[in-house]
């Protein structure tokens, strides 16, 4: 009896032994195999967040091309017949937090003090999330950095476009026109006094020079010689008197 209980006993310590090197085991391929399932995870919401920023970019311009006027909610998109987006897409970047699911709105107008952007008129949407990208999108590895808007960036403000074509910049200040150099009239003399450019000359163009008849050792004829001067003919002599 006590040789067979040594037996079993001597069974469950090798069974115990093998459970816990197998859990060492699995311990270590999860540690090592986490850091690659997050980079994964985080291209792929990556990728979700281009398609939907996108999508709703497209919407924005479809919703300016139908009506006229950009949209004053996000809502309004899925409101306009015939559909222009299948639906409000939520930003899949930021799962929790105080802007869990929501958009940061790039407006055409900049907001007041206090940030908020009720009833403005929205060209674009960026996502919240802070974090850096294994996706380059526009040059840019920041993913609050990645801006999805229907209207191009002008004077490096996003959605500035649509201000620009209202007249208007950013907090209601009136646009000035965009020059792209100077005026003649604001041009001075450069030092040293004025330069002024010859007027083109209307003279024709000199003939090419006429290339001379090559000469040959060769003697040449004579030129042929006139013929003799011809005697007057006779004069009739005058009529006799009777």
């Amino acid at each position: 009896m006590s040789e067979a209980s040594n037996k079993r006993t001597a069974t469950r310590g090798f069974i115990l032994v093998m459970l816990l090197i197998f859990i060492t085991a699995m311990g270590i391929f999860l540690t090592m195999a986490m850091p690659m399932v997050a980079t994964e995870v985080q291209r792929d919401q990556e990728a979700e967040l281009i398609f939907r920023g996108e999508a709703i970019a497209s919407a924005i311009r479809l919703y300016k091309a139908k009506t006229g006027g950009y949209p004053l909610t996000l809502d309004d998109l899925a409101k306009l017949r015939p559909r222009i987006i299948r639906k409000v897409y939520l930003d899949p970047m930021t799962h929790e937090g105080p802007h869990e699911g929501d958009w940061d709105l790039i407006t055409a107008v900049q907001p007041g003090a206090s940030g908020d952007k009720t009833g403005l008129p929205i060209v674009g949407v960026r996502s919240h999330c802070p974090k850096d990208s294994f996706t380059t999108y526009h040059e840019k590895t920041l993913i609050s950095d990645w801006t999805f808007s229907a209207a191009d960036n002008l004077l490096g403000i996003p959605g500035a476009n649509a201000a620009a074509a209202a007249g208007l910049l950013p907090g209601g200040t009136a646009a000035k026109p965009v020059q792209t150099g100077p005026e003649p009239s604001a041009l001075g003399p450069p030092a040293g006094g004025a330069i002024q450019a010859a007027p083109p000359s209307s003279a024709a163009p000199p003939a090419p020079p006429q290339m001379a008849a090559p000469q040959t050792d060769q003697p040449q004829a004579p030129p042929p010689h006139a013929p003799p001067p011809q005697a007057p003919p006779p004069q009739a002599p005058p009529p006799q008197t009777p």
